[in-house]
């Protein structure tokens, strides 16, 4: 199967104001997109794929400059791939709040001409779809032939179709969760913490200082990081393989997981912004579709209108099969058409990232019954 090959970001700019979740309102705004495929003349064949806390727009492909820079669900995405492109215009958004050129902290604030830091405002799952709504809007895309995505980009998917019922025919919900558990906002603090902890952190404007609170957000990663990976996976690559063949002794690195670990938190500091992750994480947080209607799922659930796929895997602990479940259950005593694969992969949370054949074939089958 072929990659769509070379791509371009693209820049859409909206001055209308856009007032948020959490009270504040930004004046105007920068959203950073990419597109697969071929909108048809009906418009009735583009899929959004929303993604997860550490992704981008860059789904498929690569860059001229760049070829090494492969999108993060390129095995997913591509001509004769499970999301088709020669059949579906794909559209990928960075979301608002992001570091890869959407409007965020790092970008200008109009009202003291440096950089946001810690002044742009906490934005939630809800303030994404919006704004994904008004990228749609100058698309020309009505309404999704598919809302899709992973972890919380599975939350985007379901939000889409309470916040958009009408805008949306089919939402994935992939490795995803209607809220997170306790269990799951504790590991959120403890990154957050971890980063408001550096003293680099200067209060969330070390852009300014010309520094990056390095410590802290490779602690955040670390620390995240143990929660996407399985334990059956990490013996099975890792065990308690030492990285020099001996003990050392001290605090350095003995085992190979805890080289594997600080490995992935520095190269995490290279590319991603430490307020970006504060945000991220918060948006997580504090997704609870049920919360307005004291606690009761299939409420909340009523006003979807659109076909769903919705899979978990097996050994995935941080967004369990129970929490997937609570989603079809809640979809089907309202009648919805739902679609449901619990998939056994050694791989944890990130299972979804994955090129694993029944996943794929399962979501290249659901592709296949969604007309264009």
């Amino acid at each position: 199967m072929k990659s769509v090959g070379v791509v371009t970001p693209q820049r859409a700019s909206f001055d209308v104001p856009i007032a948020l979740s959490g009270g504040a309102t930004l004046p105007a705004f920068d959203l950073v997109y990419e597109t697969y495929g071929e909108l048809n003349a009906e418009g009735s064949n583009a899929v959004l794929v929303c993604h997860a806390l550490s992704g981008s727009h860059h789904v498929a492909g690569v860059y001229a400059d760049q070829p090494n820079n492969v999108g993060w669900w390129d095995n997913l995405v591509g001509p004769g791939k499970p999301l088709d492109t020669n059949r579906f215009f794909v559209v990928g958004v960075n979301n608002l709040g992001g570091c890869y050129g959407s409007t965020g902290p790092m970008s200008t604030n109009p009202a003291t001409g440096k950089p946001y830091g810690a002044d742009f405002p906490v934005v939630t799952v809800e303030d994404w779809v919006a704004v994904q709504a008004r990228l749609a809007d100058r698309l020309g895309i009505a309404c999704w032939a598919a809302v899709l995505g992973g972890s919380v980009g599975g939350m985007q998917a379901l939000e889409w179709t309470l916040q958009y019922p009408d805008r949306v025919r089919h939402a994935l919900v992939i490795a995803s969760t209607p809220k997170l558990t306790a269990q799951n906002i504790a590991f959120n603090e403890v990154a957050r913490q971890a980063i408001l902890g550096d003293p680099d952190f200067h209060g969330g404007h070390y852009y300014e200082r010309d520094t990056v609170p390095v410590r802290g957000l490779r602690l955040a990663r670390m620390v995240g990081h143990i929660t996407y990976l399985s334990d059956s996976q990490m013996a099975e690559k890792f065990g308690r393989e030492l990285k020099n063949g001996r003990l050392s002794y001290g605090y350095d690195t003995d085992f190979q997981i805890e080289s594997y670990l600080r490995y992935q938190g520095d190269k995490f500091t290279a590319y991603f912004d430490a307020n970006t992750y504060l945000i991220t994480t918060k948006a997580l947080d504090y997704f609870d579709p049920a919360r307005d209607y004291g606690g009761d799922l299939q409420s909340a659930l009523a006003r979807a209108k659109a076909s769903f796929f919705v899979a978990s895997f097996s050994t995935d602990w941080r967004f369990s099969p129970e929490r997937s479940r609570e989603i079809v259950y809640a979809l089907m005593h309202n009648g919805r058409d739902v679609s449901y694969a619990e998939i056994d992969c050694s791989a944890g949370h990130d299972s979804f990232l994955l090129d694993d054949a029944h996943y794929h074939s399962v979501v290249g089958a659901y592709f296949d019954r969604i007309e264009t």
